[in-house]
């Protein structure tokens, strides 16, 4: 009878091996696997995994623990305990998947499976709760009498462009900056596509296309034509004459979009959650929701627009026509 396979079994029964190869070959395995970790993860996490690991080290010696792997399930378990009510769930996952790496890193059993972690966790989800804030929604009504507002000065012309770019196309503020001229494709009916060559969900980039309406179209190739770019230039760069050609950083997005609408609380995500909401509010089904903001999965999305859902709900509905029926009394 042939056996079941089990990943947890194999996993482990893969570190027993290695556990007894030299301890040669096993520092050439470290070295190897952190040499394809540089590869295949983006900077950006590798950066936060050894600011996280760093983190954790530090606070495993604080509280008397060993800091390198295999760390005791126990050690994990308090440190989860000490997070909660400081930092959101979602984070304390991200941490936990940190953890975990630096083990497989070393090839080690990771402490994060055991049953002693996963209670801690549940723990304090159920203590504080695992909701996670949400960007507030900026919708294209409002976008658009920030448009309306701006002049045509060359600071003015640049943030139309990027303002018109993030309400049509729904992109990340990662993705924006790294568009290039070449990937503003015309179309016939005088819009345009954007194409998006990588992702935070399009690591390996297979590549997207977002986009872009017809006045949107117009107001890029303004500034495309009053800052000269190139095909290979960025198609949002510094609004100075003389200033080099280069992309931004993601933050700025988030600046220009706090200057032009006057809001401080919004950020370049409000825009795919106002994207959101305006599209379940005319009726958009999850599917076309979830193409055109590149979503592999529909539990974004509807989180986004769980407000919108509940006001449109079957309760909402049942409220307003029998609402409207329901006599008065004198």
């Amino acid at each position: 009878m042939a056996r079941e396979f089990d990943r947890e079994t194999e996993r482990m029964a893969t570190v027993v091996k290695l556990a007894d190869i030299p301890k040669n070959h096993r520092e050439e395995l470290i070295r190897e696997y952190r040499e394809r970790s540089e590869a295949a993860f983006a900077p950006t996490t590798l950066r936060n995994f050894r600011q996280i690991t760093h983190n954790f080290q530090v606070w495993c010696r604080e509280h008397g623990f060993d800091p390198h792997p295999p760390i005791d399930p126990r050690a994990v378990a308090e440190y989860v305990d000490s997070l909660g009510g400081k930092v959101r769930c979602t984070t304390i996952e991200t941490r936990l998947w940190a953890i975990s790496e630096m083990h497989r890193a070393a090839f080690q059993p990771t402490p994060c499976r055991h049953r002693l972690v996963e209670l801690a966790l549940k723990g304090v989800k159920r203590k504080y709760g695992a909701w996670v804030r949400q960007a507030p929604p900026l919708c294209k009504a409002e976008v658009y009498k920030a448009i309306d507002k701006l002049g045509s000065s060359r600071l003015e012309t640049r943030d139309k462009a990027v303002l018109w770019i993030a309400t049509d196309s729904w992109c990340r503020a990662s993705e924006i900056i790294a568009l290039r001229v070449r990937d503003l494709m015309r179309q016939d009916d005088g819009s345009s596509l954007l194409f998006i060559a990588r992702s935070k969900t399009d690591q390996f980039g297979h590549g997207a296309y977002a986009y872009l309406s017809e006045a949107g179209t117009q107001a890029v190739l303004e500034w495309i034509e009053m800052a000269k770019l190139k095909n290979d230039d960025p198609l949002v760069t510094k609004h100075q004459a003389n200033a080099q050609v280069g992309p931004m950083d993601a933050a700025t997005i988030s600046r220009i979009i706090k200057r032009c609408t006057g809001r401080t609380d919004v950020s370049a995500h409000s825009m795919r959650v106002g994207g959101v909401h305006d599209a379940f509010r005319i009726g958009c089904d999850l599917s076309s929701i979830m193409v055109a903001g590149r979503w592999s999965s529909p539990e974004m999305p509807a989180r986004y627009g769980r407000r919108i859902l509940a006001s449109n709900s079957a309760a909402a509905r049942v409220s307003q026509v029998l609402g409207a029926k329901r006599q008065p009394k004198a």
